[in-house]
């Protein structure tokens, strides 16, 4: 487990114009874990499970670029409706380039991109449309966007990806059938995935947590 972490102050990216803290510990970093908060958070959400990674993570908490209250930010702007959410499709794919061009200023080392709800959204966009960027991505409570078909990267370069996709049975935000659309999904692309199904609602627990690590260390090769 992570100890003593200590996060710097929150960053500017310009290439990008994306926010952002980074944990350092006493350890040289040899790979990267990019964590996204859902709408209405801010980067200091996800803080608390950085605790239980590996050391040797470079651990890089991103904040969403869209400003909606004092301390929420989103990716994109979405209204629930009674056939299902709608998006605003261009924020979410100007989100998804940030996130690239984010990517692609750091200096190299092995990368996954996770978040929560619609931060797991956008870690799938970039996963599944750049896989040439990021080892692998983690969807917690999240959905891939049928938006995003037209950007997704040939099957023979998403063979080298590999996804996490956890969800509650009970989850009121976004219902169990979009991990099972996810998986199905992935399944068809020929993408490696292990998908989890909690007893829980909209909300990160420690079990998926725990799977979650499990999960990311050999990837990175951090066992």
């Amino acid at each position: 487990m992570t100890q003593d972490i200590a996060f710097s102050e929150l960053q500017h990216e310009p290439q990008s114009g994306l926010y952002y803290r980074r944990a350092t510990n006493s350890e040289a970093p040899r790979a990267r874990l990019l964590l996204l908060h859902g709408v209405g958070g801010n980067e200091n959400n996800l803080a608390g499970l950085l605790r239980f990674l590996p050391p040797a993570l470079e651990l890089v908490l991103l904040r969403a670029p869209l400003q909606i209250t004092p301390q929420g930010f989103a990716w994109f702007q979405v209204n629930f409706t009674s056939t299902g959410p709608v998006i605003q499709a261009d924020q979410a794919e100007a989100s998804r380039n940030r996130l690239l061009r984010f990517i692609q200023a750091q200096p190299q080392m092995p990368t996954v991109i996770a978040g929560f709800s619609q931060g797991g959204i956008l870690s799938s966009s970039v996963g599944l449309s750049a896989p040439n960027c990021v080892a692998g991505f983690g969807l917690l409570s999240g959905r891939i966007l049928p938006e995003l078909e037209p950007h997704i990267a040939p099957w023979e370069a998403l063979r080298s990806l590999s996804a996490f996709v956890a969800h509650g049975k009970h989850d009121d935000k976004l219902p169990l059938s979009w991990a099972e659309q996810a998986d199905a999904w992935l399944e068809r692309l020929g993408v490696p995935h292990q998908t989890h199904i909690y007893e829980m609602g909209h909300e990160v627990i420690s079990e998926e947590v725990s799977d979650f690590v499990q999960w990311l260390r050999p990837l990175l090769k951090l066992e």
